[in-house]
């Protein structure tokens, strides 16, 4: 792989593994609170009951993307990646300005844990059921995500393997470091990596998009590094600008 093929492959694989991290711990932290519980054959059903729909979407997808037209296909993919981005940059933003509080995952798996709870009063009967879902619908969901991130990034240039290779490698240490462990990876500095996301993905979209319209980029690939570079220092600006004391945001 030449210079120029690894300037875009990286950007790819990188985008996909640190998004897809943020996302599988989202994930596993409600299929742990579901495991913790009511055990994991709940827990596992679910989650494979997802495993399975999310596969049957990839089969289905795959051709369906390999058969649209090359500029039709950057250009919607370009602006989803933009809108998409800047979607995460933004609460990313806010969330480092001390607007929006920073996502927890130990106050996720509390709450998860007590709307499970609160659901067993309720259906002693059907609780197995219901917590079984709750996996299925968070696996789902995440998923969902993961397969847009990986279609978006790499469609139209022939990396979808690479960013497909970005995503497993992120799926690994998530699953291994929370089966010995047990426990919510609270340690995972995620708001960090959404806002690497948002900044990698919001460069993607413009990139995308431009080529969409024919437009010749300066120095070709290598351009993704400059327009990912503006959506940092632009985000870092921002928060600087938004940033409020902790003890306002207390109140």
């Amino acid at each position: 792989m030449d210079a120029i093929s690894w300037s875009t492959a990286g950007p790819a694989i990188a985008s996909a593994f640190v998004a897809s991290l943020v996302e599988f711990v989202e994930a596993f932290t409600i299929v742990l609170a579901v495991a913790t519980l009511r055990g994991w054959r709940p827990a596992l059903s679910g989650t494979f009951a997802a495993l399975g729909v999310l596969g049957l979407m990839i089969v289905i997808l795959g051709p369906l993307i390999g058969r649209l037209p090359l500029h039709l296909l950057q250009f919607v993919v370009g602006v989803l990646l933009l809108l998409f981005g800047m979607g995460w940059l933004r609460k990313a933003v806010l969330r480092a300005a001390g607007v929006l509080p920073l996502h927890d995952e130990m106050a996720a798996f509390a709450a998860e844990s007590a709307e499970l709870s609160e659901e067993a009063r309720r259906h002693h009967s059907s609780m197995d059921w219901i917590a079984g879902l709750a996996a299925f619908k968070a696996v789902l969901l995440e998923g969902i995500e993961v397969i847009f991130i990986v279609l978006a990034v790499g469609a139209g240039r022939g990396l979808l393997g690479a960013a497909a290779t970005g995503a497993l490698a992120a799926c690994i240490p998530v699953l291994a470091v929370g089966a010995i462990l047990r426990r919510p990876l609270a340690q995972v500095p995620e708001n960090t990596l959404k806002f690497i996301v948002g900044v990698m993905l919001s460069a993607f979209g413009v990139f995308w998009t431009g080529e969409a319209f024919g437009l010749d980029w300066p120095g070709g690939d290598l351009v993704l590094f400059a327009l990912a570079a503006v959506f940092l220092v632009t985000g870092l600006v921002m928060v600087v600008a938004l940033r409020r004391p902790e003890a306002e945001v207390a109140r």
